[in-house]
């Protein structure tokens, strides 16, 4: 039986980004040494630092003035660089999820946060809408893709201020207009690679105006000048991400991808929309997540859920747990789900309805 892997992150991979990884192990760039074991600094593993660095500007066409970094500490260690090497005084935020709301708490120990929206009051399962981000503020920051309550911006901002975006979940997902963000991060466990490497992409001039002094290990200033070699990196993630950003590549780019992910999207959703037995979480069809499908039960058959979770495991479908903010179910249908996987989900719910019928 064949299983498709809907986890959150760490997630599905590409079969040839886990086949070329794994061949990798156990004999690297013919150097008869193992990828796990072989020195950062030796001609081959900087070979794959910049190829994979040339292609994520090759991907996202970064523009000229952009550094692109492979850090380590996760987006949840970008919370905190962010702040320490942008904030002065102040910066606004939108609070649309648990990762936005971790940003914030982060934020708050440099300045004055401005939270100029939020989704809280409905469990955030909308996109907040017609606010406004002050003149003044060092910076904009939001949370592309909330995986875990399953809503998605997916349009770049216009503000006269920095913008900045983590975009962990949906980075490479569909075409960006880089130049719209003074600095864009992603923790790779999700579109990009195995977990372990951060990618950020940062505008240079945006650095050195802040009155603290930075340590050097969290100033971006310290990585750019180092390359993403100042210390040791994540070989073995930076390797996986090269491999995806390869295999991304042939798919058509960002371009091909997003047309591959809107059929999943609007596949999945449909049967949501139409079964009798589940309904999704967020009800305004723009505000939904087309990484992270988020649904329940329909009122009145709560009690099939640990029942369907059973079931649709046993079909093959793995992951599928809901997140415990918000229960019921997730499909997370990165880059790297085939659309053969998400028809054989809607299947398994065309099944488990005419079982319940």
């Amino acid at each position: 039986m064949k299983k498709y892997n809907f986890y959150a992150g760490p997630s599905i991979m590409p079969e040839f980004t886990k086949e070329k990884v794994a061949e990798s192990v156990l004999n690297f760039a013919g150097t008869g040494l193992s990828l796990i074991e072989v020195s950062h600094r030796s001609k081959e593993f900087v070979a794959v630092m910049d190829e994979a660095v040339a292609l994520v500007k090759e991907i996202l066409k970064v523009p000229e003035g952009y550094s692109v970094l492979f850090l380590q500490g996760g987006a949840s260690l970008q919370f905190l660089m962010v702040a320490y090497n942008l904030m002065n005084k102040k910066a606004a935020y939108t609070n649309t999820g648990a990762w936005a709301k971790a940003a914030i708490k982060e934020a708050k120990f440099f300045g004055e946060v401005v939270e100029v929206a939020s989704s809280a009051d409905k469990n955030y399962n909308y996109i907040p809408k017609g606010y406004v981000v002050p003149d003044d503020v060092d910076y904009f920051h939001f949370t592309s893709n909330n995986t875990i309550f399953g809503t998605e911006v997916r349009k770049d901002p216009d503000l006269k201020v920095p913008v900045v975006c983590d975009m962990s979940s949906d980075i490479f997902s569909r075409p960006i207009d880089i130049s719209k963000y003074a600095l864009i991060y992603a923790g790779a466990q999700k579109n990009l690679g195995p977990s372990g490497a951060t990618l950020v992409i940062i505008r240079n001039d945006i650095l050195g105006k802040v009155d603290r002094p930075i340590p050097t290990m969290l100033d971006y200033r310290t990585h750019i000048k180092g390359e993403s070699m100042f210390n040791t990196p994540a070989t073995v993630p930076v390797f996986g991400c090269l491999q995806t950003l390869l295999w991304m590549k042939e798919q058509g780019g960002v371009e091909g991808i997003e047309k591959a992910n809107i059929a999943k999207a609007e596949l999945l959703y449909g049967e949501l929309d139409r079964n009798k037995m589940f309904t999704p979480t967020v009800p305004d069809p723009e505000d939904r997540s087309r990484m992270n499908v988020t649904f329940v039960m329909t009122e009145g058959n709560e009690s099939f859920e640990k029942e369907f979770d059973v079931f649709a495991e046993s079909k093959g479908m793995i992951g599928l747990k809901g997140h415990r903010s918000v229960g019921g179910f997730r499909a997370s249908i990165y880059n790297a789900m085939p659309l053969e996987g998400v028809q054989a989900l809607v299947d398994v719910m065309k099944e488990f309805e005419a079982l319940k019928a």
